[in-house]
């Protein structure tokens, strides 16, 4: 009786044993798998932290395309509407110059036909000067002949004008200059254009490099795993990864 009460405690106590060390091996391996999972998730933050940074390419191919829209890009478009808003001014600006110009162009070419007697159909803008230089083409053909350029002569048949007197033509000299002051004043407002993308894509460009200094400011992570206490392993098991930039 000895023997059997020996040999049942001598199992019972085996029992128990291996029940505490499998237990242990389980509470190990969750903390392991905790370690991983917090790894993991910190990895997954420090991926998606690094692929929120803003690009300078895009912010400059965006404020190209419309100026305030690299700002935009960049989280700051406080700054960046004061370009767009003169985007809009300067577009308009150009619009009304060039209906402006445009008017005043079929004011002189109508001038010139109903007070030159000119042919208007399929003349270039080289003839429309001309004809404000000169009284009639029989003046300027003799003109070009005195000069021997006579390839620059005109057939009167197809180039024919005549003023009559001089204040009709100094009017349509005037007219014809007030076009092609106004058209050519285009050109500065094509550069304020111009200069304006350029402005907003140094203004973006500066903010993208303060938004990524300030990601990657916050970018910083922890660790810590706790595993479950038991007689054979430590209370507590203290992982701790941090990252700052």
């Amino acid at each position: 009786m000895k023997k059997i009460l020996i040999i049942i405690f001598v199992l019972t106590t085996y029992t128990f044993s291996q029940t505490n060390v499998h237990s242990n091996y389980l509470a190990l391996q969750n903390s392991i798998n905790e370690i991983k999972v917090e790894k993991k998730t910190q990895q997954n933050f420090i991926t998606e932290n690094s692929s929120s940074k803003k690009s300078a390419g895009l912010a400059i191919l965006y404020s190209i395309l419309l100026p305030g829209m690299g700002e935009l890009y960049a989280n700051s478009y406080s700054s960046g509407k004061y370009f767009t808003i003169a985007e809009g001014g300067l577009w308009g600006i150009y619009f009304g110059m060039n209906t402006y110009g445009n008017w005043l162009k079929d004011r002189y070419i109508s001038y010139a036909s109903s007070t030159g007697m000119v042919n208007t159909q399929n003349k270039n803008g080289d003839y429309f000067a001309t004809i404000g230089d000169y009284m009639s083409v029989d003046e300027y053909n003799n003109a070009m002949a005195l000069q021997q350029s006579f390839d620059k002569m005109l057939d009167p048949s197809k180039f024919y004008w005549n003023w009559q007197t001089t204040a009709n033509r100094k009017n349509y000299r005037n007219m014809w200059v007030s076009s092609e002051q106004e058209h050519n004043d285009l050109r500065f407002v094509v550069g304020a254009l111009i200069l304006n993308r350029i402005a907003s894509a140094i203004n973006a460009v500066r903010l993208v490099s303060e938004y990524n200094k300030r990601q990657s400011g916050e970018l910083s992570w922890n660790i810590s795993v706790d595993a479950n206490t038991s007689a054979t392993l430590p209370s507590t098991l203290y992982f701790n990864f941090q990252t700052t930039f």
